[in-house]
C-alpha cells in the first residue's frame, strides 16, 4: 500500500521565511525577536501585535516552492496539507500555485496548534496510512501524537534531525518512503 503524504506548508513545501518575516519587520519588530513554527495568533500576541495588522502587510506572492516541490506534488495521486499558517495567506498561496491537495487545513481548523487527527479523519485514513513531512520539532511531535511516520524536510536549512528521523535531502526523495 502506498502511503499518503501530509505536508506542513511553510518551511516544507514553501520557502517562506522572507514572506513570514517581512510583515513583522514592517511593523517594527527587530529581526532577532521573530521566531518560527507557531500559530500567527500566538506569535503576534507574544510580540504585542494585532493579527489583522500582520495580515495587512503579508504578501502571499512572495513565498515560493522549494526546488522540485512542484514536480513532487504533480506526481502525487493523493496528498494533504496540515499547517499552523493563517488560512488567508495559506489558501491564497495554495491557489496561486494551482495545487490541489485532497485536504488542506490551516490554523482555523484546530483548537490551538496544528494536529494530524482532523486531517486523518478528513482523509478517512489511519496513522499507518500516512507519512507527515515537516521541518520542525512540532511537526515531529504531531506525527508522534497520532503514531504515523515522520520525514524531515532536510532541504530546509533550519530543519534539525534527531535520532530515528527519516531525513529527506530533497523533496523527490519522498518517493523512496511511500511504499
Amino acid at each position: 500500500m502506498t502511503l499518503v503524504p501530509v505536508f506542513d506548508l511553510d518551511g516544507t513545501l514553501l520557502d517562506s521565511d522572507a514572506a513570514l518575516v517581512a510583515p513583522f519587520v514592517a511593523l517594527g519588530v527587530p529581526l532577532e525577536k521573530i521566531t518560527f513554527g507557531h500559530t500567527l495568533a500566538n506569535e503576534c500576541k507574544r510580540l504585542g501585535l494585532d493579527v489583522e495588522d500582520y495580515l495587512a502587510h503579508y504578501d502571499d506572492q512572495l513565498a515560493q516552492p522549494f526546488a522540485d516541490v512542484e514536480l513532487l506534488v504533480s506526481r502525487l495521486d493523493r496528498w494533504a496539507v496540515c499547517s499552523n499558517k493563517h488560512p488567508r495567506g495559506g489558501r491564497a498561496e495554495v491557489a496561486r500555485l494551482g495545487w490541489t491537495p485532497e485536504v488542506v487545513m490551516f490554523s482555523d481548523s484546530f483548537n490551538g496548534p496544528k494536529e494530524l487527527g482532523p486531517v486523518l479523519d478528513a482523509l478517512h485514513l489511519g496513522a499507518d496510512d500516512v507519512i507527515f513531512v515537516g521541518d520542525t520539532e512540532h511537526d515531529r511531535a504531531c506525527a508522534l501524537d497520532v503514531g504515523c511516520r515522520f520525514a524531515l524536510a532536510g532541504w530546509h536549512s533550519r530543519a534539525s534531525a534527531v535520532a530515528g528521523d527519516v531525513v529527506l535531502a530533497r523533496p523527490l526523495d519522498l518517493f523512496d518512503h511511500l511504499d
